[in-house]
């Protein structure tokens, strides 16, 4: 075979790796890169902003569709803009493919251009940090750190290539590494023994994570045949489908409605699948899992580690729910349980009931009337915040991917550029970006992009110019806010100066119609924002759950100092 340049070789890995997007911004160590991109039928390169925004956008493909993005950074100063999407995507279990140029190493000259240690730099950061070190390493490099990312758990896997290698010719050595091994399954005595215990129970509950979601239907199988409420994680919502009569919340202790907590309660089992128990998950690990804890997870190392499991199983979730089933006696409907859940909800439906004295737009009539347009197939990106937690409470999603939302790591910017991966990875979906004022001051700019590409992303500006989530903690705990408003800023000016369309939505009563005007201009192609005056004069049951468990977990002195701090600076 004649000898190809680096960058055709990287592009041949990409190819073969099925790797559709690349996000970054060109530089001088990668330009014959970007020259071989030009030429591929089948990677896209995406020019962004920021190369924060690249990895977001990134993660926002994988999220969005399962499919495995490329983050495509200079040396230096590219991957360290772009390590807060990598974090994210690592803590969240994102797989990620971080194509890092490195500085030449065929000279033998110091102080380069962009010389860091990027290796160590993203070690803490990536599941694996690769080299090439010859030319003829790269293909297999390349698709080695494809195999890590998508592997579980997933996460990013970092490739640095360096400079010299996309200047000159290689023989490219296009042979694929050894496929990774078999993810783990459970063993037969561990499913035999979770069976016992599940058929001993009176009932069960079911605690499903992000890393459920390759069982797909069996897990309403799984509900249905145990006759389990179901609670999700907020990373999984959507895993199991929110219109279903057995499904309770994200989530089950402090930060969830009462109806929730008391079903919850009423349980003498929890079967735990995909999930780490995470502190924003577990609303500050605010809640206790009823009865014994069967807890199943591809990832070892998370089995036990915040809530003891009484019986770890380490396996992938299709195949322990695919074992597990045909073994399990169908239980009768229990139409209490159902009908418990049915007026909760209900309740909880009633008491979002917009506010006479409402000031702005009321978040759940909001989400609501989106969801009520949109219907059932769109996807929804959210921002760290208050943005987050209103739409994992207000939204009812019966698909999984549907939900993208930075958690772990809870990194403020994500919302605008993540919708714009979705929205070129699934062209046949709607996309709905829920972005904080604040979050959008970081990766707003991305609007840009998306009107450059002309992506059509419905982008709604949650705005109260200030950092809604810590405000309102600054307020309940300490009685005064501190660095948390915003300075006032001109959106419909920003989106002029970018091209893209604006509209405002400043009263409830505007919100159907406005909307429909967003979803027309969406339907033509271009992107929107719509400024919404949100108004937060209402806690989520999530703000309110993670403050109660804090000041809880206080010595009474404390709990009364800080009681007393914030009562006083209210009445002052």
């Amino acid at each position: 075979m004649s000898k190809m340049t680096g960058g055709d070789i990287v592009v041949r890995a990409l190819e073969d790796e099925g790797v559709g997007f690349t996000f970054g911004i060109p530089g001088t160590h990668n330009i014959e890169l970007y020259d071989s991109l030009a030429r591929s039928r089948s990677v896209r390169p995406v020019l962004v902003t920021d190369e924060q925004s690249a990895s977001f956008m990134a993660d926002g493909v994988a999220r969005a569709s399962g499919q495995l993005a490329a983050v495509n950074v200079v040396p230096g100063a590219g991957l360290t803009h772009a390590l807060s999407g990598i974090a994210e995507a690592y803590l969240d279990g994102v797989p990620m493919l971080v194509l890092a140029c490195g500085i030449r190493r065929d000279t033998g000259m110091a102080f380069q251009l962009h010389d860091v240690d990027q290796l160590a730099i993203a070690r803490p950061v990536t599941k694996a940090q690769l080299r090439a070190e010859h030319g003829s390493e790269i293909y297999a490099t390349v698709r080695r750190a494809c195999q890590i990312a998508r592997s579980a758990p997933a996460g990013p896997a970092l490739v640095e290539i360096p400079a010299e290698h996309y200047f000159f010719r290689h023989d490219p050595n296009l042979q694929a590494p050894d496929s990774q091994p078999a993810p783990p399954t459970a063993q037969g005595e561990h499913v035999e023994r979770a069976r016992q215990w599940i058929e001993a129970s009176r009932r069960p509950l079911l605690y499903l994570g992000l890393g459920a979601i390759q069982a797909g239907a069996d897990l309403i199988a799984l509900a249905e045949r145990l006759n389990a409420p179901v609670a999700t994680t907020i990373s999984g919502k959507g895993v199991f489908n929110e219109t279903h009569p057995l499904w309770l919340w994200c989530g089950f202790g402090a930060t969830a409605p009462s109806f929730v907590r008391k079903i919850a309660a009423s349980c003498d089992l929890t079967l735990a699948i995909g999930c780490r128990f995470s502190e924003v998950g577990t609303g500050s690990y605010g809640m206790q899992p009823p009865g014994k804890l069967i807890h199943v997870d591809i990832d070892p190392s998370v089995l036990g580690k915040n809530y003891p499991a009484d019986l770890p199983v380490v396996s992938d979730a299709a195949s322990f729910v695919a074992s597990l089933l045909p073994h399990l006696t169908s239980r009768s409907v229990d139409e209490s349980l159902r009908r418990d859940i049915r007026s909760g909800h209900e309740e909880v439906r009633q008491g979002w009931t917009t506010p006479d004295n409402s000031e702005g737009v009321y978040p759940p009539h909001l989400l609501e009337t989106v969801q009520e347009l949109v219907g059932n197939d769109a996807i929804y990106t959210t921002d760290s915040g208050n943005g987050t937690f209103l739409a994992m409470e207000c939204l009812r999603l019966p698909h999984p991917r549907s939900f993208l939302a930075p958690v772990d790591y809870s990194c403020m910017g994500y919302a605008v550029p993540a919708a714009l991966g979705a929205a070129l990875a699934c062209p046949d979906r709607r996309v709905i970006s829920l972005a904080g004022d604040g979050a959008f001051l970081m990766t707003g700019l991305e609007l840009l992009t998306a009107r450059q590409l002309n992506l059509p992303v419905m982008v709604l500006v949650l705005r109260d110019r200030e950092l809604a989530q810590i405000a309102q903690f600054q307020q309940i705990a300490l009685g005064r806010k501190t660095c948390s408003e915003l300075p006032d800023y001109d959106l419909a000016a920003i989106c002029r100066g970018v091209g893209v369309e604006y509209l405002a939505l400043r009263r409830n009563t505007d919100a159907e119609a406005i909307l429909k005007q967003a979803l027309t201009l969406t339907g033509s192609g271009l992107p929107v924002v719509v400024e919404v005056a949100i108004d937060y004069s209402q806690k989520t049951y999530f703000t309110r759950g993670v403050v109660r468990t804090n000041l809880g977990r206080l010595p009474w002195p404390d709990r009364i100092r800080f009681v007393l701090r914030a009562l006083g600076r209210k009445l002052g």
